[in-house]
């Protein structure tokens, strides 16, 4: 089970450089219900999404290279690329996105939770400026069909 918030984030008072990163490459098979290949540096992965927003299932199963390259292949819509930055707060990890044309200057940040009531409870920094959790068009499925949502 994936228990996620999703937000806005301005990132202008942060270095960047100052957390560790991932670049991501990922592309949807399905989007009803999701079926998700992903690049992260060189680890691939097969994802299955449930339906829900901020609560859902998620199952991920590794790929080798060779099976990646083939699969994203036959991704329809846009093939996605961020770079995720890992930045410590509190016990969390914020999991920051810089999405790549022809999504940026999106930036989003995901938190993950323990429970649905820890989510709920939860209050991020100053510089997350709007939740999207229950908006559709910022969930990653969505943005690859083609429609870039507003970045603030």
């Amino acid at each position: 089970m994936e228990i996620e918030r999703k937000f806005l984030a301005d990132i202008s008072g942060l270095n960047l450089e100052d957390y560790p990163h991932a670049d991501l490459e990922q592309g949807y098979l399905c989007v009803r219900p999701v079926v998700r290949v992903r690049k992260s540096d060189d680890n691939y992965y097969l994802t299955y999404k449930g339906s829900g927003m901020m609560a859902r299932d998620e199952d991920n199963l590794p790929l080798t290279r060779e099976s990646y390259e083939q699969l994203i292949k036959k991704c329809d819509g846009v093939i996605i690329k961020k770079r995720r930055h890992m930045i410590p707060y509190g016990k969390y990890t914020i999991e920051l996105d810089v999405f790549e044309s022809p999504l940026s200057p999106l930036i989003m940040a995901e938190v993950e939770f323990e429970s649905v009531e820890e989510a709920h409870s939860f209050t991020g920094p100053d510089w997350f400026i709007k939740e999207v959790t229950e908006d559709k068009r910022y969930h990653n499925s969505n943005m690859s069909a083609g429609e870039i949502p507003p970045s603030a």
